[in-house]
């Protein structure tokens, strides 16, 4: 997800719709369209790569400890 998320929000801002000058009003608002479609992609693509990394963070966090590892030592208190 995180890798996927990352290509697609590369992809989404390297087809950024541009204006040039003398465009009509009916092309200056297919442009603005196109403009706030990308925006609302982009933020999908972000939204995935959040969704990602918390999956990588939980998949960390949620591991089993290896047995063979440091043991905790209790001591009782001496009175």
């Amino acid at each position: 997800m995180l890798a996927v998320g990352i290509s697609f929000s590369v992809y989404l801002n390297a087809i950024v719709p541009v204006g040039t000058t003398g465009m009509t009003e009916e092309e200056t608002i297919d442009l603005l369209i196109a403009q706030q479609e990308n925006q609302d992609y982009n933020t999908l693509a972000e939204i995935l790569i959040g969704i990602g990394f918390m999956l990588v963070l939980i998949s960390f966090g949620a591991r089993r400890k290896r047995k063979g590892g440091a043991k905790k030592i209790e001591k009782k208190p001496e009175i």
